[in-house]
């Protein structure tokens, strides 16, 4: 990436009613790996998802997005710091953070200059961790439904640096010092209704919009439903993550 490219900032209040939230399990394992639990810098933090679960197992955070939108969306916390700023121009002083998180972004960033801001933020034994979560898994037709509307429909308007998600960061340039980490997922009970605005959340469809002059999502939007069983139904949905995780 040569520059910024905002992809969110349009859909910043979607962003933060519609994203997941991540399981509290993967917060707790971090703390127990990093060197402290004092202060940990969650880097292109969105509307905070990563910063509120990072702020019950750590003293301070601070949550910085190059978007002024998503962090005015933000849900405050009295232990959360939120700043305007990119990856690779933090702001926070030398060798303060025991942790250095990128949820769900990585893709997004300059991801050079951003190790070089993370080695130079990490305190001696830093852990930087870094994951993603591709399609909601359902049940098999809905999942079906999902595929075929984020290749078919909307393949077309997925931005090239979304190619890494797919392949789960496992292609991406990482820090040597690699641990190994658990498998951890997010699971909620949704009604169609949030599914249906998690998917105007995708950075395809915010495209696929500004191009086409309408919503691709109202074009399986009674199909879903009927699969769903009613809009007053709660499924189980599930996002398998797939995350890395380096001592800096």
């Amino acid at each position: 990436m040569t520059g910024y490219q905002d992809h969110f900032s349009s859909r910043s209040t979607g962003y933060a009613a519609f994203r997941p939230t991540y399981p509290a399990a993967l917060f707790e394992w971090l703390g127990a790996i990093a060197p402290d639990r004092d202060l940990v810098w969650d880097c292109a933090t969105g509307s905070g998802q990563a910063a509120a679960g990072l702020a019950a197992v750590f003293r301070r955070v601070i949550a910085t997005d190059a978007s002024e939108a998503q962090i005015a969306n933000a849900k405050p916390l009295p232990n959360v710091e939120y700043r305007v700023a990119r990856a690779e121009s933090s702001g926070l002083p030398d060798q303060v953070a025991d942790l250095i998180t990128v949820a769900q972004a990585l893709h997004w960033i300059d991801r050079p200059s951003f190790y070089a801001e993370a080695r130079r933020v990490g305190r001696p034994g830093a852990i930087l961790a870094v994951w993603m979560y591709h399609l909601a898994r359902v049940d098999p037709a809905i999942n079906q439904l999902l595929e075929r509307f984020f290749s078919d429909k909307v393949g077309a308007y997925w931005p090239g640096e979304r190619s890494i998600v797919e392949q789960r960061y496992q292609t991406i340039e990482f820090p040597p010092e690699e641990i190994a980490a658990p498998p951890f997922e997010m699971e909620l009970a949704w009604t169609v209704g949030q599914m249906l605005g998690y998917l105007r959340t995708w950075s395809a469809v915010t495209r696929y919009v500004a191009h086409r002059g309408h919503d691709p999502v109202t074009e399986v939007e009674s199909e879903l439903t009927a699969m769903w069983g009613g809009s007053s139904v709660s499924r189980r949905v599930r996002w398998p993550h797939a995350l890395r995780v380096a001592k800096l």
